[in-house]
């Protein structure tokens, strides 16, 4: 018996792009939600050639590897919604739908013609899910961000770099993909409010003001200790403590070591290990893994303090010790010691090697017409009655057109392929791919 999931029978009308409000619809997608995705080909700059179009590959609309893994369960319908009867069309396929979900700068649909009143009018219990950059209201609601520039304004640039240098940012947009998490736990709420009351709502997300709380530990630290924010050197996530600072970590509390990230055999780039013991107990323990050596009984190390007090002659010690083993064998002495270990894994070991992520099947393997079988990121959570999985790949542009114009509104053959012709469903000036073609035959 084929096993319902949570989100089958809603259906979602996706005007999202790039990163954030895909990343917030695939989830939706893989609770079951049918997603259409309302996309056109002039401005999809989430389907730009990109560094992960494999290297054998055209580069095309197709072919972005980053595209396709933000986009997996998904139906694409191309559509220009600028256009009196693609606007038209956009509105059948809303009255029909559940939710909406957008991430354009707040004027953008409003423009369109697609603002919270006018599809209240169409579906009054619509849930409709804005993720616009600083949100629909205040003074700077119309501003355009993207993930970087959200994290700015967030407070978590100031937070990173080294002291006395510029900011250094945090390379990829984590926002984008919070912000995505946050916007499908938006949908969630909205979609659970209207099933109790059969009203709908509109729901406002800013990603910057969902960016806000990653700062937790430096907001508490201004408010409760009144103390400013600034780059204080190495994050404390490898070492515990790191020369000329205080012995007090502002974000954990009191410190301990060994806490830190130790080189492994066969000393390549990837072989590390990190190490943690929390007690004196667990030090006692680590000592019996490593064998019970004559330096690990020094009373220098006996204690907490004392091996703060002496961590640089500690962390030569333990990765005298580390460098002869292999990360994983490591991992395992230590666990099964009670002791807190774990291998620093790249994309690589997580995709190809990591038991406990194939178990849990993380990575599961898709057939994309053009990109082939790839192995895409899974739901990285598990449901006993209503399983949530990826069940297809990212759809080719345009893809699912005629299925949705003539399946879903009743549209005839005729009026898709003068659409086709017109401008509503393909820019006139671009070629069809094949596939459109034989949809059109």
């Amino acid at each position: 018996m084929v096993q319902r999931r949570a989100l089958d029978g809603i259906r979602v009308v996706d005007f999202s792009w790039v990163r954030a409000g895909p990343w917030a619809t695939r989830w939706l997608g893989a609770l079951g939600a049918e997603i259409i995705k309302i996309e056109w080909p002039e401005s999809e700059r989430g389907r730009l050639p990109s560094s992960t179009t494999p290297q054998d590959l055209e580069v095309n609309l197709n072919t972005s590897g980053n595209f396709n893994d933000t986009n997996v369960n998904k139906k694409s319908l191309t559509l220009n919604v600028r256009r009196p009867k693609g606007l038209a069309l956009a509105k059948r396929l809303i009255a029909i739908s559940d939710i909406v979900i957008e991430n354009f700068s707040s004027r953008v649909l409003q423009n369109w013609g697609l603002g919270w009143e006018e599809l209240r009018r169409i579906k009054p219990d619509l849930v409709y899910v804005s993720m616009s950059g600083y949100g629909h209201t205040g003074r700077n609601h119309h501003y355009t961000t993207f993930g970087p520039i959200a994290q700015a304004a967030s407070g978590l640039t100031h937070l990173s770099g080294l002291p006395g240098k510029p900011p250094a940012g945090w390379g990829w947009s984590y926002m984008d993909d919070t912000g995505g998490m946050y916007g499908a736990m938006c949908a969630l709420t909205g979609l659970y409010h209207r099933n109790r009351t059969g009203q709908g709502q509109h729901i406002d997300q800013s990603q910057m003001v969902s960016s806000v709380p990653l700062n937790g530990p430096a907001l508490l630290d201004f408010t409760v200790n009144g103390r400013r924010t600034s780059r204080a050197g190495f994050p404390p996530g490898n070492r515990a403590h790191w020369p000329g600072t205080p012995l007090l970590n502002n974000y954990r509390g009191p410190i301990v070591a060994p806490h830190n990230t130790y080189r492994t055999h066969p000393s390549g780039y990837n072989d590390w290990c990190v190490i943690v013991c929390h007690s004196d107990e667990e030090w006692r323990r680590l000592v019996e893994v490593m064998g019970a050596p004559v330096w690990a009984r020094d009373e220098r190390y006996a204690t907490n303090s004392g091996r703060l007090e002496h961590q640089e002659a500690l962390d030569r010690d333990i990765e005298a010790w580390t460098g002869r083993l292999d990360k994983y064998d490591i991992t395992a002495c230590c666990q099964a010691a009670g002791v807190r270990a774990m291998a620093v894994q790249s994309a690589e070991d997580r995709v190809e090697h990591d038991p406990q992520l194939r178990h849990r099947g993380m990575y599961r393997e898709l057939d994309h017409p053009m990109l082939g079988r790839r192995k895409v990121q899974n739901a990285p959570f598990k449901l006993s009655a209503t399983p949530a999985f990826n069940h297809c790949a990212s759809p080719l542009i345009g893809q699912h057109t005629a299925e949705i114009v003539e399946g879903l509104l009743g549209c005839s053959r005729d009026e898709l392929r003068e659409g086709f012709g017109d401008g509503t469903f393909w820019p006139t000036k671009r070629p069809l791919f094949d596939y459109l073609e034989d949809m059109l035959k």
